[in-house]
């Protein structure tokens, strides 16, 4: 694993994370809200594949999936709260079942939490990583 694998794992997560934030600003309708969704598991998974590249990088066994990775992410110093991405791994799994309710409370949860939580995170990794 080499240092420009992991600055590009950032890149990648940071245009997500950006492409994210601007749908959650324009979407009004359910369709709009849907795309989020989309968007929000496909960051999410980002998520914790940087945190892997990112573990690996630095000599530690991150082979598991994506729990794991968020518990040695947290335990290793690289996130502040492993509950709230596991929280979120949760959520970005549970946008395949189908659900109205479901679906606007996890579109709730993405403007009102998770879009912070993942900005703070690709702050800290990227000044642990510079």
């Amino acid at each position: 694993m080499k240092k420009v694998d992991l600055l590009l794992a950032l890149d990648k997560l940071e245009k997500a994370y950006n492409r994210l934030d601007q749908a959650v600003l324009i979407a009004q309708d359910e369709l709009a809200k849907d795309g989020v969704i989309q968007r929000f598991e496909f960051t999410a998974e980002l998520l914790w594949k940087t945190l892997k590249i990112i573990l690996e990088y630095n000599k530690i066994d991150a082979s598991g999936g994506p729990r794991q990775c968020v518990k040695l992410a947290f335990r290793n110093g690289l996130i502040d709260d492993d509950e709230i991405l596991l929280d979120m791994l949760d959520d970005s799994r549970s946008s395949h079942i189908y659900d109205e309710d479901t679906s606007k409370e996890i579109f709730l949860r993405i403007k009102e939490i998770y879009l912070a939580v993942i900005k703070k995170i690709i702050v800290r990794l990227r000044d642990q990583n510079q």
